[in-house]
C-alpha cells in the first residue's frame, strides 16, 4: 500500500518501506513519516515486505521483528542480499539477543516498542544522514583497513562485512585515534543523537564490530567510553 506524501513527485522525496503487521502502529509510523515529508509504502507481513522492497527501492526500511509468513530477519537477509539498504529495526521485547541479531543480518539500528513516532523519526533521519555522509581518507594499522569511499573493511585484504552503523563506528573510533570518547559523544557523531538516550545501542554495536573485527580492536575504558584498540594506531 502506498502512502503519498503530498509532495507530488519530485525525484528528491526519499522513500520508507514500513514493515509491521499491528495496522495502528503501521498507520502511527506512516502518517509522521509522511508528515516528514517522506513517501511510505506499508507491508503487514514477511513474504510482501520482500516484494514491495524489491518493486519500490526504498531509501530506508522500518523492520517489525515479528511478522507473519518469516519474521524481520528473514526479512532482513533476503533484502540485503538483494541490494544494500538501511534498517530501522522494531522489536517487541528489551531482549539484548534479538538486538544483537538483527544488527548481524543488516540491520542499522533498533527500537523498542513501545516508542514515539518522534523517536522513530529522528534514528531514521540519522540512518539516512550516515548512508550519505562525506568519505574521509583510508586508515590503516596493523592489516585492518578502512576505506570510507568505497565503506568497505578489510583485513590483511579479506573483505569483511559490516552493516553502515557498524562501519561508521569504527571509522568514527579509528580517526579519533588513542583519543576516548564517551558513549553521548559516540551517540552524537555516528548516529547523530542529541539527548544521550540510546547508551545501550553503543554497547551492543561495539560487541557486534569485536565479533567481526576482533575482540582487540575496540578499547574499553571504564567509567569513559571506548577507543580505537589497535596498539599502532592509525595511519591515513
Amino acid at each position: 500500500m502506498f502512502v503519498a506524501n503530498g509532495t507530488g513527485a519530485g525525484d528528491t522525496t526519499q522513500h520508507i518501506l514500513v514493515v509491521e503487521d499491528e495496522p495502528i502502529i503501521a498507520d502511527a509510523v506512516a502518517a509522521r513519516l509522511v508528515s516528514e515529508g517522506f513517501g511510505v509504502t506499508k507491508a503487514a507481513d514477511g513474504p510482501t515486505a520482500v516484494e514491495r522492497c524489491a518493486e519500490v527501492q526504498p531509501d530506508l526500511v522500518v523492520l517489525d521483528l515479528n511478522l507473519p509468513g518469516f519474521d524481520g530477519l528473514e526479512v532482513c537477509r533476503r533484502i540485503q542480499a538483494a541490494r544494500r539498504v538501511p534498517v530501522v529495526m522494531l522489536t517487541a521485547r528489551d531482549d539484548e539477543t534479538d538486538m544483537l541479531v538483527g544488527l548481524g543480518v543488516g540491520a542499522d539500528d533498533y527500537l523498542t516498542k513501545p516508542f514515539s513516532p518522534r523517536e522513530l523519526v529522528a534514528r531514521v533521519k540519522a540512518v539516512l544522514r550516515r548512508a550519505e555522509a562525506t568519505p574521509g581518507p583510508v586508515l590503516e594499522s596493523d592489516g585492518l583497513r578502512i576505506d570510507p569511499a568505497a565503506r568497505v573493511v578489510t583485513i590483511d585484504g579479506t573483505v569483511v562485512h559490516l552493516t553502515p552503523t557498524e562501519f561508521d563506528l569504527i571509522r568514527v573510533l579509528a580517526e579519533a585515534g588513542r583519543t576516548v570518547l564517551s558513549r553521548d559523544q559516540l551517540l552524537s557523531m555516528v548516529w547523530g543523537y542529541r539527548d544521550g538516550s540510546g547508551a545501550r545501542t553503543v554497547d551492543s554495536h561495539v560487541r557486534s564490530v569485536r565479533r567481526k573485527l576482533g575482540d582487540e580492536t575496540i578499547r574499553t575504558v571504564h567509567g569513559v567510553g571506548y577507543a580505537f584498540g589497535a596498539p599502532s594506531g592509525v595511519t591515513s
